[in-house]
């Protein structure tokens, strides 16, 4: 039997008990080993002590931790044993709260599960499978003291509520309450809107507000500022004959960015456009969900479930997606529901590439200086 090292060295103690047979045939156990009070605890080999130190060594450093601070003490056991005997502790005596917190969760796809909470102390008390309304009513007899009760809107947890503890006060959480309120905002809201429309004035004619796609042929920004200089700059060195490399080596520049820069007839042909939208499978409905969401039809699943039927094959998160540009612009061609997948592109290449860019028109600016004054050698020494 082993036990707490001594000296940094590992105990073991020999120990002769009797055992004792039972010629019984009504008595399932034919053996039985005599007990050392105090010393021996039946199917184990450690001590007491050294067994509540095990325990508290998996409570506070878990698994690997624990095995890791037994080694140190001369009790050399695995993450995964040190976790076996963890497992095999006796959950604590839960009190009754005071402020019972009542709620379900989805474990998969429709399968779901009801959660008990302490709401005082944040803690779980029990989880069992399904939502059923005669389980939570016999866990409310079991324990009585329940006085206030917080739960969602199911009509299922108020019957077990009612039948389990009649006298406890049933509220409702504030994650409920803010759904509630903001869902009846919005269906009333919606209900109104030809009122909320013909109530706000009509606007004053402003001059319509220039096309931001539209190209522009002032250098207004510090990209387009850029680009100009460093066109410039390039057609200056390639305008007196030299080839690409020995301008590029010049420029200090990439050979293909020189290149680019010179085959272009203006410096805005050289500006990176925004690429253009790609059509979805969601195109063709898109007049139906702008009519539907002006009846005040909000829910994506609903909708999808409607443009499913008129033959729409794509998913429901396109439609989940495609709801907030419907909610900021639901009238016109320009209210268009972004793609399903946001496309997110890593920047760090294009911001090095931009940086060096920058670098290379300063250079070109000082080669530029340092040709008309006429002395490169002085304007480098400086």
């Amino acid at each position: 039997m082993a036990d707490v090292a001594v000296g940094g060295r590992p105990v073991v103690i020999g120990l002769s008990v009797g055992r004792l047979f039972c010629d019984g045939p009504g008595c399932g156990r034919r053996t039985f080993v005599e007990q050392v009070e105090g010393l021996t605890v039946r199917y184990q080999r450690r001590s007491p002590l050294l067994q509540d130190l095990v325990e508290m060594a998996g409570v506070l450093l878990a698994g690997r931790g624990g095995a890791r601070l037994l080694q140190i003490l001369k009790v050399p056991l695995s993450r995964t044993s040190v976790l076996f005997h963890l497992m095999r502790l006796p959950l604590p005596v839960a009190a009754t709260p005071r402020v019972l917190g009542v709620d379900d969760f989805a474990l998969y796809a429709d399968v779901y599960g009801t959660l008990l909470v302490d709401a005082d102390t944040r803690l779980p008390i029990e989880l069992w499978a399904g939502r059923d309304a005669e389980q939570l009513a016999a866990w409310l007899r079991t324990h009585p003291g329940v006085e206030i009760v917080c739960r969602d809107g199911s009509l299922v947890y108020r019957q077990g509520i009612t039948d389990g503890a009649p006298d406890a006060v049933q509220v409702s959480d504030r994650f409920h309450l803010w759904q509630g309120l903001s869902k009846r905002v919005g269906d009333i809201a919606a209900a109104h809107r030809g009122c909320l429309t013909a109530a706000v004035p009509d606007p004053e004619a402003t001059p319509p507000p220039p096309n931001p796609t539209a190209p522009s042929d002032q250098a207004d920004t510090r990209a387009r500022r850029h680009a100009k200089n460093l066109f410039e700059a390039v057609h200056a060195v390639t305008d007196t004959g030299i080839s690409l490399h020995a301008a590029a080596h010049q420029l200090g520049l990439n050979r293909r960015t020189v290149a680019k820069y010179a085959r272009a007839a203006t410096w805005q042909e050289c500006i990176r456009r925004t690429p253009s939208r790609r059509p979805t499978s969601l195109d063709p409905y898109l007049e139906y969900l702008r009519h539907r969401w002006e009846e005040g039809e909000h829910t994506a699943t609903v909708l999808h479930q409607e443009i499913a039927a008129k033959g729409y094959r794509g998913h429901y998160q396109r439609v989940k997606i495609g709801l907030p540009a419907m909610s900021l612009s639901c009238v016109g061609p320009e209210a268009q529901i972004p793609p399903a997948a946001a496309t997110f592109r890593h920047r760090g290449p294009a911001r090095s590439q931009a940086r060096r860019e920058h670098r290379s028109a300063d250079r070109a600016d000082t080669c530029q200086t340092c040709r008309r004054t006429g002395s490169p050698g002085e304007h480098g020494r400086r």
